[in-house]
């Protein structure tokens, strides 16, 4: 289960349980949706309460993200779990943003409200 808010040019996802294809287009779509309004977006993935992915969805990740390198701006991760960790870097190594790893969702919110220079 996947849940999406948008603050600005900032989506905040939250994915519970599995994620599945049809969590992963509800965010391409979100993601699309941003892009109409701003010219990049800035993510929150919280991972936390994710338990696993299937390959599918890993497939797909890397597809929306290389074609969409240059969109993103920052990308907070929010996990614990080293596996997440590594592979949220996997799926985002295309992409140009400067990307972080968090333990708490409060210390990421802090980061992307930080300026870019």
């Amino acid at each position: 289960m996947i849940v999406i808010e948008q603050e600005h040019d900032l989506l905040k996802v939250h994915i519970y349980s599995d994620m599945t294809l049809d969590d992963f287009q509800e965010f391409e779509d979100a993601v699309t949706d941003e892009l109409k309004q701003y010219d990049h977006v800035n993510l929150l993935l919280d991972l936390t309460s994710m338990t696993g992915f299937s390959l599918d969805v890993a497939l797909e990740e890397l597809r929306f993200n290389k074609q969409h390198a240059r969109d993103y701006q920052k990308i907070a991760v929010v996990t614990e779990s080293q596996w997440l960790t590594w592979a949220s870097w996997l799926a985002i190594a295309f992409v140009t943003a400067e990307v972080k790893q968090f333990d708490d969702v409060e210390s990421a919110n802090v980061w992307l409200q930080e300026q870019t220079e």
